[in-house]
């Protein structure tokens, strides 16, 4: 899934998992700042890779949550992930939080129960990152890849930001 314009200079693809906590932190700290300082104004194409990391179980129902939700909806469904990843945790019951945020995107219990247990859906999210780990060796989350230079590990906005200028002055002088 992708945010941003597609003929951007700069495409800044985003391994990452619902249940990794890095990748919460990078989206609930920095994401929002860097969406508005280059997505919304077209310097930068985003493209969400869906990671099997951490509570792989959760990961997998998170992603296909956000899937069922549809396009217009899947990065409000991850975003509400990230948020309440804490509380998910917590709560000893992820599935009790995962259907209020798939109720909340217009989901009913009925649909959500069907998307998470969607034999097809889990086998495609399953084979999507297992090309990732096994053809471009992404093996951590979060990684980033900005422009083809990969970046492991969680970033800050000046490391993002930083990485996202060099790859637009290089891409300038192409």
């Amino acid at each position: 899934m992708s945010e941003g314009a597609a003929s951007a200079p700069v495409t800044v693809i985003e391994y990452a998992s619902v249940a990794c906590s890095h990748c919460a932190a990078f989206n609930n700290t920095v994401f929002p700042a860097f969406k508005a300082r280059y997505v919304d104004p077209g310097e930068v194409r985003y493209i969400a890779r869906e990671a099997l990391t951490g509570d792989t179980g959760l990961a997998a129902a998170g992603f296909l949550t956000a899937r069922c939700a549809g396009k217009d909806k899947y990065f409000k469904v991850l975003d509400d992930i990230y948020r309440a990843q804490a509380q998910i945790y917590a709560s000893g019951s992820p599935e009790s939080v995962l259907l209020k945020i798939a109720k909340d995107a217009g989901l009913s219990e009925s649909r959500f129960e069907t998307c998470i247990s969607n034999p097809a859906g889990l086998a495609a999210l399953k084979a999507r990152w297992s090309y990732a780990m096994n053809e471009e060796g992404i093996l951590q989350t979060p990684t980033f890849v900005i422009n083809g230079k990969v970046y492991q590990g969680e970033m800050s906005l000046a490391e993002i930001s930083a990485a996202v200028d060099q790859a637009r002055a290089k891409a300038a002088r192409s």
